[in-house]
C-alpha cells in the first residue's frame, strides 16, 4: 500500500503545470474562434507508460483514461487528483502477454455503463459503475477470436462501431482481418473494412457521419462514412491525410478523435492535435511537444483533455463537444 500511495504522489505532482513545449498554430481565421492564440495547455498528471482513451463521466464530474501497458484504468477529478480505478483493465491472464495488455479505448454507452476496449483479453466488455462486474458484449468474429479491440463508439441506434488492430497481440499473432467492424444491438459482428493500421473512431454530434483514424506510416489518413439511420454505412470518402505535415518532419499519425458540435475534427496526429473544419481543412494545430494518443471533451463541454505520451493533459478551448 505504501508503494501504491508513493506512486500516485508521483503521477499528480505535475500539478497543473504548463508543459514549455506546447504550442498553438493558426492557420486559418476560423481556428482562432476554436482555441484562443495564448491558450495554456496544463499538465494535470504524468509517469504512466503510455496513456490512452480518455472519456469523460458526465454524471460524476471525473475523467478515466487507460494505461495500455500498465494494465489500468486511471481516475483523475477536479479537486481530488489521481487515483486508480480499475485494476487489471484489460488483461485478466498471467503475464507476460504482450507489451500493451491493458484497455485502450472507452467509452460511455446509453445505459451509462462504462465499455473498453480490451487487449489482452481481446474482447469490447461493459460494466456497470455502480454494482456488478463486467459482461462481454463481443470477442470473437465468424468464430475467431479478435484482435486487440482499440478504440470505439455507439451510434443512436445502439450499434457499436469499433476498430481491431493488432497492436496489443503479441508478435507475430494476427486472428482476423485489422479493420473496422460493427457491433450490431442483436450482438452480431460485422466487418466494415479491411485497414492496414485502424486507430481511433469518432462520430458527429448529428449520428450521421463516422471518422477513422488510420496510423499508418504509410498512409497516415482520416476517413470519413456516412451513417444511415438503421446503424449500416454508406459512402465513404477521404477526409484528411497526414502524409504532407510528416514530410515537414512532424513526428506522429492520425489516432484518437473527436468532434466538437460545429462538425470540426480534433484528431491527434503528427506534431499532436491537428484540427480540421468539417470540408477537411487543416485550420490548425496544438502542439504538444511529445506523441499524442487521444483526446476527449470535458468539463462543461469546452475543455479538451488529452493523452500526450506519459502525461494527462487540458487545453480550454472557445468551442463545445459532445
Amino acid at each position: 500500500m505504501r508503494c501504491l500511495c508513493l506512486l500516485l504522489l508521483f503521477f499528480t505532482a505535475a500539478g497543473n503545470a504548463q508543459t514549455p513545449a506546447s504550442k498553438i498554430i493558426s492557420l486559418d481565421p476560423a481556428f482562432d474562434k476554436l482555441v484562443s492564440p495564448d491558450a495554456i495547455m496544463e499538465i494535470l498528471a504524468e509517469g504512466f507508460q503510455w496513456a490512452e482513451g480518455p472519456v469523460w463521466v458526465k454524471d460524476s464530474a471525473f475523467l478515466l483514461f487507460s494505461d495500455v501497458k500498465q494494465n489500468t484504468i486511471f481516475r483523475w477529478k477536479d479537486g481530488e487528483g489521481l487515483r486508480v480505478f480499475l485494476r487489471p483493465s484489460g488483461y485478466t491472464g498471467i503475464l507476460p502477454y504482450s507489451a500493451e495488455p491493458g484497455s485502450n479505448g472507452l467509452t460511455i454507452n446509453q445505459a451509462g455503463e462504462l465499455v473498453s476496449c480490451e487487449h489482452g483479453d481481446r474482447r469490447i466488455a461493459a460494466m456497470p459503475f455502480k454494482q456488478g462486474g463486467k459482461r462481454t458484449l463481443a470477442d470473437n468474429y465468424q468464430g475467431k477470436r479478435l484482435n486487440s479491440p482499440n478504440d470505439i463508439v455507439q451510434g443512436k441506434n445502439g450499434d457499436y462501431y469499433f476498430t481491431d488492430p493488432g497492436y496489443g497481440l503479441p508478435a507475430g499473432e494476427k486472428s482476423i482481418p485489422m479493420g473496422l467492424y460493427r457491433l450490431t444491438a442483436a450482438g452480431k459482428v460485422e466487418l466494415i473494412d479491411v485497414y492496414a493500421a485502424p486507430n481511433g473512431v469518432a462520430l458527429s454530434a448529428d449520428g450521421k457521419k463516422l471518422y477513422l483514424a488510420q496510423s499508418d506510416g504509410q498512409k497516415p489518413v482520416i476517413m470519413e462514412y456516412q451513417l444511415r439511420a438503421d446503424g449500416s454505412l454508406g459512402g465513404k470518402r477521404l477526409f484528411f491525410d497526414a502524409s504532407a505535415l510528416q514530410r515537414q518532419g512532424l513526428q506522429g499519425a492520425p489516432d484518437g478523435l473527436k468532434l466538437d458540435l460545429r462538425g470540426n475534427v480534433f484528431s491527434s496526429g503528427p506534431g499532436g492535435i491537428i484540427v480540421l473544419n468539417p470540408a477537411g481543412k487543416l485550420i490548425g494545430r496544438i502542439e504538444t511537444g511529445d506523441q499524442t494518443s487521444n483526446c476527449a471533451w470535458g468539463d462543461d463541454g469546452s475543455s479538451l483533455y488529452l493523452t500526450v505520451n506519459s502525461r494527462l493533459c487540458r487545453i480550454k478551448t472557445n468551442t463545445r463537444g459532445f
